[in-house]
């Protein structure tokens, strides 16, 4: 994002505290100057940031495999604002606009952006991940005016900040699996991410919806929110190898739900939403002939799969990296037309000062209050 003289200067713009990542558990509340405005710009001020799993995992590691913080980040990506301050050549937005941050800058010239994969753009500058600094836990957040995404008055700004998770989930499941009416789909973690799966496929109008989840808790709310069955893999038998007891899970899946591990009946979209090797090897086992595997989570950098069983399929296998062209617009799109509920999603809201509590409880599964975490809101600051 370039510097340049910019209109619509708001005389209202404030300071702008931020909550920076300097290292493992070391986290501090720090002043940090009001991020420049280009001339295709707009500064958002944050109205709700969301916490990913990504923020807690810096928090918790400092890293997310090759991307280290070797220099104080701010944290948060999953964010809503106002627009209060537009570039010189920007014709889309006013001061005062709703937007939902589509929170990673691509170079726009390379090869890969000019192929219209623009989320792939080896020099992408995405909020909250290394080396670019910034984050959407401050008061401000600058952004191109074409990736800060009008939303409807209809629309909270909490539902607003939860477009880029589901976001993720409308690229894996609409426009990389191209779920269609009538097909089975099966979602391998039942987190926010595997949730809002489901509900994009329930959306795009899958006739079964699958939840698996070794936690009770979740596998009952996906079922209330958007999963027509749920199942549980039981533990590794005594002396079992891994991917025997993987293959026996998933025989058991298919007894259970009635499905049919070939033809009619099958699983015609698998999407792993995990990243456990376990769920990675049940998904390929899974999925029919000819059938679509997503895969969405990110575990452990190397797995043993099953690949005669699925190549015997002559499956399809695909992996989703954040999202693409026309994702954010289709994301917004569901939710405002009422077809996708975001609500429920909101578990726990947190006032900024008291973001630690909030990574910390994110951590742990539970707030104070005992209640399980599905998502939680922090407040922008005062």
């Amino acid at each position: 994002m370039s510097t340049s003289i910019v209109s619509n200067k708001n005389p209202e713009i404030r300071d702008n505290p931020s909550f920076v990542l300097r290292g493992i558990h070391d986290t501090v509340f720090e002043q940090r100057p009001v991020p420049a405005v280009g001339p295709r710009d707009c500064l958002i001020e944050i109205m709700k940031t969301g916490i990913c799993g990504s923020d807690v995992h810096y928090h918790e590691h400092g890293k997310i495999g090759d991307f280290v913080v070797n220099d104080p980040m701010c944290l948060g990506h999953e964010s809503s604002g106002r627009v209060v301050q537009v570039g010189a050549q920007v014709k889309t937005h006013k001061i005062g606009d709703r937007v939902a941050l589509e929170p990673g800058v691509s170079c726009r010239v390379c090869e890969v952006c000019k192929r219209g994969l623009y989320h792939l753009c080896p020099d992408m500058q995405f909020a909250a991940t290394p080396p670019f600094t910034g984050g959407t836990l401050a008061r401000y957040f600058a952004l191109p005016a074409d990736i800060a995404h009008h939303i409807p008055d209809s629309m909270s700004f909490e539902d607003g900040a939860l477009i880029e998770p589901l976001a993720v989930g409308v690229h894996s499941v609409s426009t990389l699996a191209n779920v269609r009416p009538g097909q089975i789909v099966c979602v391998f973690g039942a987190g926010p991410v595997g949730l809002l799966c489901m509900a994009v496929a329930k959306a795009l109008g899958a006739s079964r919806i699958i939840a698996v989840d070794i936690n009770t808790d979740r596998l009952a709310f996906a079922r209330s929110y958007a999963a027509t069955d749920v199942f549980q893999p039981s533990p590794p038998q005594a002396g079992e190898q891994r991917t025997d007891s993987s293959r026996r899970c998933t025989k058991e899946l298919v007894s259970a739900l009635g499905l049919s591990e070939r033809g009619p009946g099958g699983v015609d979209v698998v999407i792993e939403a995990s990243g456990a090797e376990s769920c990675i090897q049940m998904a390929m086992y899974l999925v029919r002939e000819a059938g679509v595997y997503v895969q969405v989570g990110m575990g452990s950098p190397d797995v043993q799969i099953p690949i005669g069983a699925f190549a015997s399929k002559e499956a399809k296998f695909i992996s989703s990296f954040r999202y693409g062209p026309g994702d954010y617009p289709l994301a917004i799109s569901l939710v405002s037309s009422g077809r996708i509920d975001l609500k429920p999603l909101v578990t726990h809201r947190f006032q900024f000062r008291d973001a630690v509590e909030a990574f910390n409880a994110t951590k742990n599964g539970k707030g104070t209050d005992g209640r399980g975490i599905i998502k939680a809101m922090i407040d922008p600051p005062e």
